[in-house]
């Protein structure tokens, strides 16, 4: 843990400077139209008022500004980050099924639901997070939930019902961690997100270095949680396999490893660590096919690892340079196109997947204010 601070201390130091703020495009008049369905969504996370910016998604996989729409909430920044003022991963997801899109506010303690139409937007709800500084949301189904990371932070569950939010009541869970609001990065939580078949609740904590595991009752309300070792050091992020498989970044060791979830929460360890040998390994996105993209901030790099049906790791001889800080990363649902968001540079990276996972840059998106933007989602 004293090596990753004193390494993200060193990349802030060496941290691109802040680049002017984007200029902001305006949102299109007269409500709803219907516009491309591919389209990318981020967060501005400024303190003063944040914002969505929504880029259309051409044939080819480039970007292009298509509107910007406040959130009626607040960005934020926690203790000591850096080139990723969350510290987390999940703060903008976009949920194909039901056509919403959902933010968090960390400085304002909310969460923002947009219903999409293409590229517009609309604002239909901000509710209350249910604690301090929300950072990252998991939606299945008609079940969201949502992390909570300042104070001792928590879990807060809500129903999806016709596009709009309804708190569960009951569904809060307390993590126990004891921090301040807005947090220190390095003792908040990573990530929140469920199984592919909804009945787990993860939530990666980074200060106690544990993958907590809740399931899931048919009322949206949780079991207590199991608190597991991970195979690497400070589990930050993850995704799941296509088989299930739980794949988590270790951003203390720079590594991948996979799990598989029991029925009683506990873990299985599968595989890994598996090093990539870069530095502030933290964010993953999964592919489709067995590979999943990991951002490593202080290496300005994109590793590539495969893993296979039996959760088996391994590292792919590609890596990709990216403009600097990369953070938060997404796959088009596709699997075609890779987007990688660069906090330490106010840019977001456009990739092509090659047949065999490696990525090619195809473009990227400049002006974005550096060392404030935050998460990264697709339609």
């Amino acid at each position: 843990m004293r090596s990753f601070s004193r390494f993200l201390a060193v990349t802030g130091a060496a941290a691109l400077a802040a680049v002017a703020p984007a200029t902001a495009a305006a949102a299109h008049p007269g409500g709803f139209h219907h516009g491309p369905d591919q389209a990318v969504f981020v967060q501005t996370n400024d303190p003063a008022g944040n914002a969505v910016l929504v880029y259309d998604r051409a044939p080819d996989g480039t970007l292009s500004p298509a509107g910007t729409y406040p959130t009626g909430g607040k960005g934020g920044a926690q203790t000591g980050a850096v080139v990723d003022p969350l510290a987390s991963q999940g703060s903008v997801v976009y949920d194909a099924a039901s056509h919403v899109l959902l933010v968090t506010n960390a400085g304002s303690d909310s969460v923002s639901l947009f219903g999409v139409d293409g590229d517009a937007l609309q604002l239909r709800q901000v509710v209350p997070s249910g604690g301090a500084f929300p950072t990252s949301i998991a939606v299945h189904g008609d079940l969201v939930y949502v992390l909570d990371t300042g104070n001792s932070a928590n879990l807060q569950g809500y129903r999806l019902l016709a596009g709009r939010l309804f708190p569960i009541s009951g569904s809060r869970r307390a993590l126990g961690i004891a921090n301040a609001n807005p947090p220190q990065f390095l003792a908040s939580p990573g990530q929140i997100g469920f199984s592919p078949f909804g009945t787990h609740l993860v939530v990666t904590t980074k200060a106690t270095g544990t993958i907590d595991v809740f399931g899931v009752f048919p009322s949206g309300r949780l079991t207590a949680a199991t608190a597991n070792p991970p195979a690497g050091l400070v589990p930050f992020a993850f995704s799941f396999d296509s088989y299930g498989h739980l794949v988590v970044v270790e951003a203390g060791t720079n590594s991948v490893s996979t799990y598989r979830i029991r029925w009683n929460n506990s873990l299985d360890v599968l595989s890994g660590p598996v090093s990539d040998g870069q530095a502030a390994a933290c964010w993953i996105a999964a592919e489709g096919n067995g590979n999943f993209y990991v951002a490593n901030a202080g290496s300005a790099t994109l590793s590539v690892y495969h893993v296979a049906a039996d959760g088996t790791v391994s590292l792919l001889p590609s890596t990709a340079t990216t403009a600097g800080g990369p953070i938060d990363l997404v796959v088009s649902p596709d699997g075609r196109f890779v987007y990688s968001e660069n906090g330490g540079a106010g840019t977001i990276d456009e990739f092509r997947v090659e047949g065999n996972g490696s990525l090619t840059p195809i473009g990227q998106i400049t002006g974005l204010q550096a060392h404030v933007i935050e998460g990264l989602a697709a339609s």
